[in-house]
């Protein structure tokens, strides 16, 4: 047991990574459902954008508020078994969206789904930096990538299995609830344990050190608007690409789908690649590579033939992707000891970022065309040029890697 404990400590525990990694496969793969069924409520319900919009909105405001609430609180008072509770508002959800017959219980169960989020998130994020050991970036890569991989491969099976059977068959989707949950209570136990023997406190590198309380204020906010810039043009994307391929190229609904899961995949792959560059040549470079050098395949996206559309999009994915993990170890360094805060804040801001974003384009798709905000939401990965304003905290620790 002690020579356990210290491999928890310094090694990266690669089980526990990839069972939590699992789990988050399983949540966002639920989650990833309710924007693959659009259509069918649009087309069940006569919904206008701006209600698919507020439908976004809710789950991931939901999820978004109260994020860090609970990351701040697991902060002082861990609670290993609350990913299993989080899977469980889940679950009620999707069962939930399954038979509701009107807007406002759609909005109901999409916000009960959003309550499970905001439980499972900033806690599993904690775990995954625990196993990672000294492999942060990876760590958190290889928990986020579960996530991706969920959300790509949740509008593949709305194609095959919700788009022919109905918004009934949403229920099935509680089959994999069920597994995370047992899933989720391993982890658990294994964290319990960990908390007993965890005594460490928390390093802060020196250039952090030296970084005044208002420098590290205004690198947050820096990191705050990057994610900004990549989820609202993200929930452009995950939202609305598959009305902008149905309205300008005429693609049917299932194709539309494959394509949203080309890009999804993307996404995924993006994700794992981004947290082992940053572990080795730092996450700044991986955060500038990530979302300013997107910005010349998404100003090219609403312009070229379908093929090309397709193509962009992937490249869009595995590039934009990449960011997500450096920004949240880059951010658990400047503010060691507030892994649950911090998690909560940037899983947080992903959520309501993209309600947000999803509420906007929705009600500007009503008032002038889905290609117009192809057009104007592919500016936004020009913010990235803000990552010049960082801090370079990890510059000492790279001169000392270097062969």
């Amino acid at each position: 047991m002690t020579k356990e404990s210290a491999r928890e400590k310094t090694g990266t525990i690669y089980s526990i990574l990839l069972i939590i990694s699992f789990g988050h496969f399983l949540n966002d793969m639920i989650q990833s459902v309710i924007p693959s069924v659009y259509p069918i409520l649009r087309d069940e319900y006569n919904l206008t954008f701006l209600q698919i919009g507020i439908i976004t909105f809710v789950v991931q405001m939901t999820s978004s508020i109260m994020q860090p609430v609970v990351g701040a609180y697991t902060d002082r008072h861990p609670h290993p078994y609350s990913l299993t509770a989080g899977m469980m508002f889940t679950l009620v959800g999707i069962l939930l969206l399954s038979v509701a017959s009107s807007f406002g219980l759609i909005l109901l169960a999409v916000a009960t789904v959003g309550i499970g989020s905001a439980v499972f998130h900033p806690e599993s994020s904690r775990i995954a930096q625990s196993a990672a050991g000294d492999k942060k970036g990876l760590g958190q890569s290889i928990f986020q990538v579960g996530g991706n991989g969920g959300t790509a491969l949740g509008p593949l099976l709305a194609a095959i299995i919700i788009l022919p059977f109905g918004q009934k068959s949403i229920s099935w989707f509680s089959i994999a609830a069920l597994v995370a949950i047992a899933a989720l209570f391993y982890v658990g136990r294994w964290y319990k344990s960990a908390l007993r023997s965890a005594t460490k406190k928390p390093v802060v590198s020196p250039a952090v050190k030296k970084l005044s309380p208002k420098r590290i204020r205004q690198a947050l906010f820096i990191l705050c608007v990057l994610t900004f810039s990549k989820y609202f043009y993200m929930a452009s994307m995950t939202s609305y690409f598959t009305f902008f391929l149905i309205d300008k190229f005429g693609v049917d609904v299932r194709q539309s789908q494959l394509c949203l899961f080309a890009f999804l995949a993307a996404v995924a792959a993006g994700t794992l690649i981004g947290g082992a560059i940053g572990d080795r040549y730092g996450r700044k470079l991986v955060i500038w590579w990530s979302i300013f050098g997107a910005a010349p395949f998404a100003l090219a996206l609403p312009y070229v033939n379908l093929t090309m559309t397709i193509i962009l999009a992937i490249v869009i994915g595995l590039v934009i992707s990449s960011a997500f993990s450096a920004i949240l170890v880059y951010a658990t360094e400047l503010k060691p000891g507030k892994v649950g805060m911090i998690a909560g804040l940037f899983f947080g801001l992903n959520f309501g970022l993209g309600g947000i974003a999803s509420v906007f384009f929705g009600w500007l798709a009503d008032r002038t065309s889905i290609e117009f905000i192809f057009q104007l939401s592919t500016l936004l990965p020009l913010l990235g040029i803000v990552t010049g304003l960082l801090p370079d905290i990890e510059q000492r620790k790279c001169n000392s890697s270097a062969p």
